[in-house]
């Protein structure tokens, strides 16, 4: 073993992560600031910042490697030995399974897919990572016996020490004690036992931070997140008290931007945010505090072992089929796998790198929780024999430049993968009265959240919406988006005459970036109820000045706060209610 070789190579790997976890912590602490100064633009640079750093780091540990060596000619045995040291040198580390994933990255961008095995990277975890915050501790306990539950939370709110006043903390505290006690008291028993424990740092997302913690009563335990946000003159209070777990949920959304939150021991975040998260995999959990690639790793180790474990086949997935995007499912497993088409029909003027380019779009703008987060993957290996006869042959006829077949298994050489939904169109023919009533409300709501935080969707036909588990109605196809500053927003024309007026054609020039809001009710309203059931909730989507004043907001930099929770769990809610009482 030429053991300096070794030594080098696995010590320039780790080296690389290390440069890339200090630089990814630096811009998650701007986050802060950002907040305090309500710089609502630079958090939105930080998290874009954030995003590509890694592969930036990945390229620049690549190109130092090949400087150095013969990576064409240097034996491949070789790398099982610089795997061993790489493990080796990750003992007592903070962030192993991190640096494990950023070693798969760098050796697959250097060799060939055939030496992704388990013997050359990290197929399966290295290294162990429970209890690796014991000199770090993760959360902080608080306990209201010293002193009383007012106490208590106040210290809380003020440990953090942001640099904004409050607006009335008092007020706050009764607010989160109000919530909080009833269900305190429920699992309490006659000699109740109570502390609250409380993440470190703050979670740092568009215009709000997150104070995250749990009650444990007695062996039960009360999840709870506080949003804290800022007034016009940049005073602090707190929002809400979110205890529901479904709440909790769409919080840590697949559809939210990723949360700015400073960790040296981002496994032991992620095993106490488990806890508030039942329905999340540690894969969602890791991707939603900005650790993507991480989630990426353990996804695809899901996968694999869902593949084992299952027999199902791949198919088509359910729904009208794309122009751009050839689409598919296992059944049994809860995602879809989108392929870009070879070639487009002529109605699609792009090409593969412009769709490319609309999908990283998505990726680095806010989601407002109406655009399903993509995972996105190069040369992945699929057994052949899962695939459907109808699933194969749809491949062959659109993505045939995509495929390639190595032994047992199908290569695909660049894919996207989406949590699955149930399309809008087909969700609405199964509905019951108060499921479409809501499903067409959410649609209309997911449209405004979406233009008001700058995206245009371009092609708003219901397939392309999907609904979620909660009834929640998502976006999902990226490939006609665009800035919602570069749309041109129109009336359409008065007709001249009265054969322009019934024509089945246009009788007027349109340019690419035209939108005509009263083409609604043409494209989309063709269904009675669902006519009925738009008009009665948004109207205005059929207005152009509607439109044009969201835009004018946009470009003056006018953002509104689309809070990732119910209405009615707002404080200002309550407020409102105690004052109409007292009136």
């Amino acid at each position: 073993m030429n053991e300096e070789l070794v030594d080098m190579v696995s010590g320039s790997i780790l080296y690389g992560f290390s440069r890339h976890f200090k630089r990814f912590n630096e811009i998650t602490r701007e986050a802060r600031g950002c907040f305090e100064t309500a710089d609502w633009d630079g958090e939105g640079l930080a998290q874009k910042k954030r995003i590509f750093l890694y592969d930036e780091r990945v390229t620049e540990t690549v190109q130092y490697i090949r400087e150095r060596i013969d990576v064409t000619e240097t034996d491949k045995v070789i790398w099982q030995d610089i795997k061993r040291q790489y493990m080796w040198k990750l003992y007592d580390h903070s962030q192993p399974e991190l640096a494990e994933s950023f070693y798969n990255s760098v050796f697959c961008r250097l060799f060939d897919r055939k030496y992704f095995n388990n013997k050359h990277i990290f197929v399966k975890p290295g290294t162990a990572v429970d209890f690796l915050d014991m000199e770090d501790p993760t959360y902080v306990a608080w306990y209201p016996e010293d002193s009383s539950m007012q106490e208590c939370f106040r210290n809380i709110l003020n440990s953090f020490e942001l640099q904004n006043r409050w607006q009335d903390i008092d007020r706050d505290i009764e607010s989160i004690i109000e919530t909080i006690s009833p269900l305190i008291e429920t699992n309490s028993r006659s000699l109740p036992y109570l502390h609250f424990e409380v993440i470190s740092s703050l979670f740092y997302r568009n215009k709000a931070t997150y104070l995250v913690g749990r009650a444990v009563v007695n062996q039960s335990q009360i999840p709870f997140v506080i949003p804290l946000l800022l007034d016009k003159s940049r005073k602090l209070y707190v929002d809400a008290i979110l205890t529901d777990s479904q709440d909790i949920a769409l919080i840590f959304s697949f559809t939210r931007s990723y949360f700015m939150v400073s960790t040296e021991v981002p496994s032991a975040l992620v095993t106490f945010l488990s806890t508030m998260l039942p329905t999340r995999s540690h894969a969602d959990i890791y991707t939603s505090i900005g650790f993507q690639k991480q989630g990426k790793t353990l996804f695809y180790r899901e996968f694999l072992h869902h593949l084992q474990h299952s027999r199902d086949k791949l198919i088509i997935a359910p729904g009208i089929k794309g122009m751009v995007m050839t689409v598919f499912t296992l059944p049994s497993y809860p995602f879809v796998f989108k392929i870009i088409n070879d070639s487009f029909p002529p109605q699609k003027n792009m090409d593969r790198a412009t769709v490319k380019q609309k999908y990283q779009m998505v990726k680095t703008h806010d989601r407002v929780g109406r655009m399903a987060d993509t995972l996105e993957f190069s040369h992945v290996a699929f057994p052949v024999d899962r695939f459907s006869d109808d699933l194969l042959k749809e491949l062959r006829m659109t993505v045939p430049s995509s495929l390639t077949i190595d032994g047992e298994n199908i290569i695909i050489r660049h894919l996207y993968i989406e949590r699955r939904l149930v399309p809008l169109n087909i969700y609405l023919e199964s509905a019951n009265e108060r499921e479409y009533d809501r499903a067409v409300r959410s649609y209309g709501n997911a449209i405004k959240d979406m233009i008001g935080a700058g995206i245009f969707p371009g092609d708003m036909l219901l397939k392309n919406f999907g609904v979620t588990r909660h009834g929640r109605v998502i976006f999902y196809d990226y490939d006609e988006i665009r800035s919602i500053a570069e749309i041109r927003i129109r009336k359409i024309p008065q007709a001249r005459f009265d054969e322009e007026e019934y024509s089945a054609e246009i009788w007027y020039e349109t340019e690419e970036r035209d939108f005509f809001p009263e083409q609604f009710e043409r494209f989309v309203m063709n269904h009675p109820e669902f006519r009925r059931i738009f008009l009665d909730y948004h109207p205005d989507l059929l207005d152009p000045g509607y439109w044009k004043k969201v835009q004018n907001d946009f470009n003056n930099k006018v953002r509104p706060h689309i809070f990732p929770y119910r209405e009615e769990k707002r404080f200002a809610n309550r407020f409102k209610e105690r004052h109409v009482e007292k009136g």
